[in-house]
């Protein structure tokens, strides 16, 4: 005859407590709480991160039309693209998305003016008048302002939202970086939503490991 187990030890074996669960300290949530941040607050905070200033160029009815932005960033080297990111309310965003090309020049210091007239400035010309700026054609035919220290002309490849900002990835399809004439022209830079200058600057080596 078979062994059969009591029927109270089957019962017990199977009713083993699991270990108990750690419970948070004080009975609190491990979710981060949800703060409300104040529009005025972060733009003040993320005037800490030192930029440079650049003006984002595209074409509209056969003319040139710019901004000011310093929202730009490098996103990958192969292939190379970079992102811009542009507010959904400001004239130029259109423009960009159904062109599907832009172009990114980097101020020097010597263009305070461009800047605060592409930001629209009570300026005359204005920039509805592309601020009088001297340009040329790219390579790819894009306008690109005279004097800026660098140039990158693109072909939006990606589009993200992102809140109230669009974000256009470009591949690079030309760049440019000024020549000899503006290799010694420092950069426009933007801080606590004040222009800098650099007077004095000493060159460092990089520690770390070059990005690759």
């Amino acid at each position: 005859m078979a062994h059969v187990a009591p029927m109270t030890e089957t019962i017990l074996s199977r009713a083993r407590p699991r270990p108990a669960r750690p419970r948070p300290a004080s009975g609190r949530s491990r979710r981060l709480a949800s703060v409300e941040i104040e529009s005025g607050r972060f733009r003040q905070i993320m005037g800490r991160f030192a930029t440079g200033v650049t003006v984002v160029t595209t074409i509209a009815d056969v003319r040139p039309q710019g901004i000011t932005v310093n929202a730009l960033s490098s996103v990958s080297l192969e292939p190379p693209l970079i992102m811009v990111a542009l507010d959904r309310r400001r004239f130029i965003t259109p423009m960009v998305r159904e062109l599907g090309r832009y172009a990114v020049n980097v101020l020097g210091e010597d263009q305070q003016a461009l800047s605060d007239c592409f930001a629209h400035a009570a300026v005359k010309p204005g920039r509805e008048d592309f601020c009088g700026a001297a340009w040329h054609a790219g390579t790819t035919g894009l306008p690109l302002l005279d004097g800026a220290i660098a140039t990158l002309e693109c072909t939006v490849v990606e589009t993200f939202s992102a809140g109230d900002h669009d974000l256009f990835i470009g591949r690079v399809d030309a760049l440019d970086d000024g020549g000899a004439a503006e290799a010694a022209v420092g950069p426009l830079l933007y801080f606590r939503r004040r222009y800098l200058r650099i007077e004095q600057a000493a060159d460092a080596p990089v520690e770390g490991k070059p990005e690759a």
